[in-house]
């Protein structure tokens, strides 16, 4: 006994020590939602996208002047101007260098995860959850595929497939919709892959991403609301033709913690200043105009999930009328749908209005990200036609992006890159028109608001 005891206190420090280790890590962390964090990040559900060698090599590909800035830039200067061309971010509260938006394994091989779009930037700050208005996705798989030729490396289903399938015309912005309906047509409702199905019908659009903090207040996902929540939906992007049926039942698990992770995200608060009578004055004016739609927040808080006919938002269709019946309803035979236990809208009228928690860091607005302010959100008429943002990091007066407008894209503007820094509103699916209910309201009115929404 007494040998049994000095064995005891030699290695009872020891394994303790490696569980905290564990717990930092995430690895065994008995939380789901810091499980849910750890898989996310650190274990890949798809084939790698790229190397770190083809990353550190994408400067060489870069336009001019451009590349020789690089040229004559440290690793890490020139790692921090990759990370800004292609929208990447650094984790919060970890020195690995690593971005938040790709897992990257010990050989080196990076795989995209869900932060890609869901984590994003604002003030200096990196949030998971906060919508990447950044992410230059179409940009950096063109600078990567480049790159794979100069070096010689064989080329990924991202570099092929971006050849035929647009993934995104903005940045921040993503063709994600397209790509579920895509992948999706070659699997039966066991998720069976039958690769000589013809290709489906197609309507290629651009979406923002919604904040995920918007997660836990909702019982159906998407803008139009059609899929119940559950974290089968979740899985939805390793639709790849490596992963057969077995690999969503085993790695089902995983995203029960996921789908806890993404239900434990809180807003940001605003950091700045906040007039507490005028916002006072702007809750009473929201209650009244806003509340029916978007909720109330607060210690009563209580979100609708109403879903506004396309009639009545009069927001651009062109996302409502992508996904067809046949396509819902399939969705709602399958496996992600429980084979029909979870009940699907396979038929929505229009757009559900989303929570407004964290509305100040969400930049832009609408399901297209079509509008860079919350002050031309409830200006319709002052909606710009073309946009890009500047260098400033915040726009503190019409809170959202601070941009430069132009009436047309500028002529000059001819290198695809630099296009996809700009938004313009003309083009197929990207129209900021409709969610004119603002027009009701008087400056004095809509000031309130605005200084409202600041407080959610």
């Amino acid at each position: 006994m007494p040998f049994a005891k000095s064995l005891l206190r030699i290695w009872l420090p020891l394994i303790l020590a490696s569980y905290f280790v564990s717990m930092v890590s995430g690895e065994f962390s008995n939380q789901p939602a810091d499980r849910g964090y750890h898989f996310l990040t650190e274990k890949a559900y798809l084939p790698p996208d790229f190397d770190e060698q083809t990353f550190n090599a994408t400067w060489q590909v870069w336009p001019e002047p451009l590349r020789s800035r690089a040229a004559e830039a440290t690793p890490s200067e020139r790692r921090r101007m990759a990370f800004e061309r292609y929208g990447l971010t650094f984790r919060p509260d970890d020195d690995s260098g690593k971005p938040l938006q790709y897992v990257v394994d010990q050989q080196g091989q990076w795989t995209m995860n869900c932060f890609a779009c869901h984590g994003g930037q604002v003030l200096g700050d990196t949030y998971p959850g906060l919508p990447n208005n950044r992410f230059a996705l179409e940009t950096l798989t063109e600078d990567i595929r480049k790159t794979k030729l100069q070096l010689g490396k064989p080329l990924s289903r991202m570099d092929v497939g971006s050849l035929f399938m647009p993934l995104g015309k903005t940045n921040g912005t993503t063709n994600a919709v397209m790509f579920g309906v895509a992948l999706m047509a070659y699997r039966d409702a066991d998720l069976n892959v039958h690769p000589n199905r013809l290709p489906p019908k197609m309507v290629h659009h651009d979406m923002d991403a919604p904040p995920w903090w918007h997660f836990q207040r909702k019982e159906y996902i998407y803008i139009d609301g059609f899929a119940p929540k559950d974290a089968r939906p979740l899985m939805q992007f390793m639709l790849v033709e490596q992963n057969g049926p077995e690999k969503f039942r085993q790695w089902e698990s995983d995203y029960q913690d996921v789908f806890e992770y993404i239900s434990s995200i809180k807003p940001p608060k605003y950091p700045f200043e906040i007039d507490a009578a005028l916002a006072q004055k702007g809750l009473k004016i929201f209650e009244a105009n806003c509340a029916e739609c978007h909720g109330t927040y607060g210690e009563n808080a209580d979100y609708p999930g109403k879903m506004v006919s396309l009639d009545s938002v009069q927001t651009d269709p062109v996302r409502l009328s992508a996904l067809s019946e046949q396509h819902r309803a399939g969705y709602q035979a399958s496996w992600f749908g429980r084979f029909g236990e979870k009940e699907v809208i396979t038929n929505p009228t229009g757009y559900v209005a989303p929570p407004l928690d964290g509305i100040w860091a969400s930049a832009p607005y609408l399901h297209n990200g079509s509008v860079p302010t919350l002050w031309h959100l409830l200006h319709p008429s002052e909606r710009p036609a073309v946009w890009k943002r500047t260098e400033a990091e915040y726009d503190q007066i019409r809170i959202g992006l601070p941009i430069e407008s132009w009436d047309r894209l500028p002529a000059e503007v001819t290198d695809a890159a630099v296009k996809r820094t700009y938004f313009d509103t003309g083009r197929f699916g990207m129209q900021a028109s409709g969610h004119d209910y603002p027009n009701q309201l008087d400056e004095q009115e809509k000031r309130a608001v605005l200084e409202y929404l600041k407080t959610l």
